[in-house]
């Protein structure tokens, strides 16, 4: 490409959108790329104040900000994702389903630190919903170097950068400890809240059961939830150090694999994750303190949408809430769209 006056560009090919903005009206592309310039054009682009212009000129060796942007896309672009048209180098993806919205990391910020090209994205393990805008992608000058191109293309080696994962659907079983419960002298207050959230994802809920103190009752109850198919146990109460609450020992106790007992999330920080094997199926069990019962957001926000989706859980990835982990109990609540959990 090479720069000409404004005045001379009369029959010249533009190599990239012109934005007019008109404050409070609109903010669009004037002229679009590939338009031939008339005289009548010229008043009209002196008046955005662009009195140099940029017009193409082929090389070989360089791809325009639109074919880059198009590179791009390929390497975010995955299923259950609808893109956007080209516009002024850049170009959107959007969601066609409800799932957890994933990200490749290491790839994303590689491609981000090459230099000359940009990809902005929502924050990783968030729920999505169709419709939803995922990420934008474009190059920052006008052309680069198809060599460049190339050279993420290869480093992405066929992968794609960002993926939705839909809900599974899963059978929830939901267990509730207590020996104040069991007796009636207090309602139960965790079945409803659970039910609600895990029928959000498409849960579908197998049953409550109710149990006292005794361990050995809590883990019966777990297990014969797994005997009747659920794909997923979620035990509430007895989580605390108090010498009574006994459901960490209880979920122990079924043969489950724990992977964290505690974490560093407020409110939730006494949250248990274990997973049962069975018939070579990992069937999340989760303990759930009693914050999940009266606050509108906790831990249990965090990890559900990733259990109801089949992407596993490690203690490396829950050590990580930490940051973004302090729910600011806002009195609007803006959840997903806030900092809450977003250290993953």
């Amino acid at each position: 490409m090479k720069e000409i006056r404004t005045e001379d560009a009369a029959g010249h090919v533009l190599c990239h959108d012109m934005t007019q903005i008109i404050p409070g009206v609109s903010k669009d592309a004037r002229f679009r790329k590939g338009h031939v310039v008339t005289e009548e054009d010229i008043p009209v682009l002196l008046s955005m104040g662009k009195e140099h212009l940029y017009i193409w000129e082929k090389d070989d060796t360089m791809y325009h900000e639109n074919e880059a942007a198009e590179i791009l896309c390929e390497l975010c672009r995955n299923d259950h994702m609808d893109r956007g048209d080209v516009k002024e180098g850049k170009i959107e993806l959007k969601s066609t389903i409800r799932g957890l919205f994933k990200i490749d990391t290491g790839l994303l910020d590689s491609i981000n630190s090459a230099g000359d090209m940009m990809i902005a994205s929502r924050h990783p393990n968030t729920p999505v919903e169709p419709g939803d805008k995922l990420c934008g992608t474009r190059i920052i000058p006008l052309v680069i170097k198809k060599d460049k191109m190339e050279a993420v293309k290869k480093l992405c080696g066929g992968k794609r950068i960002f993926s939705i994962l839909p809900y599974k659907n899963k059978k929830v079983g939901i267990v509730t400890t207590g020996s104040e419960v069991y007796c009636g002298k207090v309602k139960d207050a965790f079945g409803p809240v659970l039910r609600a959230k895990a029928e959000e994802f498409g849960g579908e809920i197998l049953g409550q059961t109710v149990t006292d103190d005794k361990p050995e009752h809590t883990s019966e109850a777990i297990l014969e939830f797994i005997r009747q198919g659920a794909d997923m146990v979620l035990v509430s109460g007895g989580m605390s150090v108090d010498p009574d609450d006994k459901t960490p020992l209880a979920i122990r106790n079924t043969g489950a694999e724990v992977v964290s007992y505690g974490a560093p999330v407020l409110p939730g920080a006494m949250f248990l994750l274990s997973y049962y094997r069975k018939d070579g199926k990992n069937i999340p069990v989760a303990g759930l303190p009693g914050c999940v019962m009266y606050s509108k957001r906790t831990v249990f926000d965090l990890v559900l949408p990733r259990l109801m989706a089949d992407d596993p859980i490690t203690k490396e990835e829950l050590d990580k809430l930490g940051k973004g982990g302090l729910c600011l109990s806002c009195e609007e609540c803006h959840y997903p769209n806030c900092g809450f959990g977003k250290g993953w």
